[in-house]
């Protein structure tokens, strides 16, 4: 069992990729992953390679910064990659739809200091920093569910 917190050291993008790669292969309809980190940490890159891993037929995966949200159907049920810089109020994330997706799609969330009270008890919160060329991620999570998971995860990176 791994215990929270886990540090995980990416040297590059491609090691980001993996790990993300990775943690997607272990995700269901109703987990909800927290990316915080400044502008350029590398969380939508993290994003977008966990999401192409799981498409049913490859597409582009663009940011949601300007939509709020990109829906994508995947091999492990529908995800949902919530980009929330521009939100304001939690009252705009109940109109986003995106509470009813925390119960049944797969979330990625970016910013999520935006969500508030509304924050799912169960995230995984993954927090990216720059290190140099690299990134460190620091991951916490209260549910027991993501010990495995991630434990498999490390095998993997």
């Amino acid at each position: 069992m791994t215990p929270s917190p886990l540090t995980l050291d990416w040297p590059d993008p491609d090691a980001t990729a993996r790990c993300a790669v990775a943690l997607g292969t272990s995700l269901d309809p109703g987990d909800v992953i927290l990316l915080a980190g400044p502008v350029g940490a590398g969380k939508t890159h993290f994003a977008r390679a966990l999401i192409q891993s799981l498409l049913i037929t490859p597409e582009d995966v663009p940011s949601p910064t300007f939509t709020l949200v990109q829906t994508y159907d995947t091999q492990a049920g529908t995800l949902w990659h919530a980009d929330l810089y521009r939100v304001s109020m939690d009252t705009e994330v109940d109109e986003l739809g995106l509470l009813e997706a925390f119960e049944d799609a797969i979330c990625l969330v970016e910013w999520p200091d935006r969500l508030g009270p509304l924050t799912p008890p169960d995230a995984l919160h993954l927090e990216i920093a720059a290190v140099g060329d690299g990134r460190v991620a620091r991951l916490t999570w209260s549910d027991p569910k993501w010990s495995d998971r991630l434990a498999d995860v490390v095998q993997h990176v």
